[in-house]
């Protein structure tokens, strides 16, 4: 009955000073909606990253070639020897390489710069792609300039009024190119090559020839059944040492890239929270303001209460319980608008949406801290009032 009360009186209190209380909410307000919706974005964007890996699985190799000694640029693989890799390896499933190059797309007069991606057959399955419409590059295809478009190049071709169904002719770097399907958009990330969303999709061989320069530097390679990622680091290195072109291998694996990100993501959050904890210190600030003003306003209430009886203890609980209001109600509403915001972010982004329970639980009890911590000091000061003294007050 006597919190009931309390709660009452101070839910009444704040209401009489509304505009001094407002302003207070503010502080807290945003201070919860930052911390809220940074952590939140934060946690977001990690599991995010880590669907995508999932989603590819964890059984992938990426493997790069290093640069040679003394900071040379590196040759790149040769095509065959990655391709017989399966034969010879038994910890080695499948392989998909694939090069890289960049050129000017035009057709009907109009012209863009695009990068293009040198594949294989096997590069679809690797990175688990979908077909909008017609096919995937085949092994068969060899040097022919067929053409796998990406969603996000069809879309941009199409809003200029160009034809990309199975069939069509475009011109790239001054080559006749015939596309033979479109891809379906697909989470960045991971290992995949940001082309397969922007570029253009190639045979392997015929990208090789196209452009001289452009060099396979790097390739997939998918774990068999009951293999380690260290027994597969291991024969890779084995297998390429051997050769003779000896080359240094640089190999990440799934495990090592997500404990990186990981790292990452810890390191962000810190971050993120470190800045919006100086919002909450400025809003406490406020809290502790707005409850001294009322301390000084209601004096001789003070002092009234003292005389009708009232202990100490009751008079500091009093403003304590309006300070932890006034924080609890801004933490609330920040916690309602950086969830928003956060759904917001997520929805522009692409990411799945997930309320985050802990953030929303660190949101309300920093302000139930902030309230009391602030509002300790102005209560003991209500409380330490001479009652003689307060009822003088005017």
């Amino acid at each position: 009955m006597i919190l009931k009360a309390n709660l009452r009186e101070a839910a009444r209190s704040l209401i009489s000073a509304r505009q001094r209380s407002i302003l207070a909410l503010l502080g807290i307000v945003i201070g919860i909606a930052s911390v809220i919706a940074l952590v939140s974005i934060g946690t977001l964007a990690q599991r995010e990253s880590m669907r995508q890996f999932m989603e590819m699985g964890t059984d992938i190799l990426s493997v790069q070639a290093e640069q040679g000694r003394g900071g040379g640029t590196s040759k790149g693989f040769r095509l065959q020897d990655i391709l017989i890799i399966p034969e010879g390896l038994s910890s080695i499933a499948t392989v998909a390489p694939y090069a890289s190059s960049y050129g000017e797309l035009r057709k009907d007069g109009k012209r863009m710069g695009i990068p293009a991606l040198g594949v294989t057959e096997s590069f679809f399955h690797m990175n688990r792609l979908t077909m909008a419409e017609g096919r995937f590059i085949s092994d068969l295809d060899g040097i022919t300039t067929h053409a796998c478009l990406s969603s996000n190049l069809a879309a941009k071709l199409k809003a200029q009024g160009i034809s990309t169904d199975p069939g069509s002719e475009l011109y790239y770097d001054n080559r006749k190119v015939t596309v033979v399907g479109t891809l379906e958009p697909v989470a960045m990330g991971g290992m995949r090559p940001y082309e397969i969303q922007e570029g253009l999709l190639m045979p392997l061989p015929a990208v090789l020839r196209m452009s001289p320069q452009s060099i396979i530097n790097t390739f997939m390679a998918r774990l068999s059944p009951d293999f380690t990622t260290g027994m597969g680091t291991e024969d890779l290195n084995t297998y390429f040492s051997a050769l003779p072109d000896r080359m240094q291998l640089r190999i990440m694996s799934p495990e090592q890239m997500i404990a990186h990100m990981e790292r990452q993501f810890r390191m962000f959050t810190l971050l993120l929270g470190a800045i919006g904890s100086i919002s909450l210190i400025v809003g406490g600030v406020g809290v502790m303001n707005v409850m001294l003003v009322s301390v000084t306003e209601r004096k001789r209430e003070i002092g009234i209460r003292r005389a009708l009886g009232a202990r100490k203890k009751d008079i500091q609980w009093q403003f304590l319980i309006e300070s932890v209001l006034l924080s609890l109600v801004g933490g609330l509403v920040g916690s309602l608008i950086g969830v928003a915001t956060s759904w917001g972010i997520a929805r522009y982004s692409g990411w799945q949406f997930e309320i985050i329970h802990g953030a929303l639980i660190l949101g309300v009890g920093v302000s139930v801290a902030i309230g009391i911590f602030f509002g300790y000091y102005p209560a003991r000061q209500a409380a330490a009032l001479n009652p003689i003294q307060a009822l003088r007050t005017d």
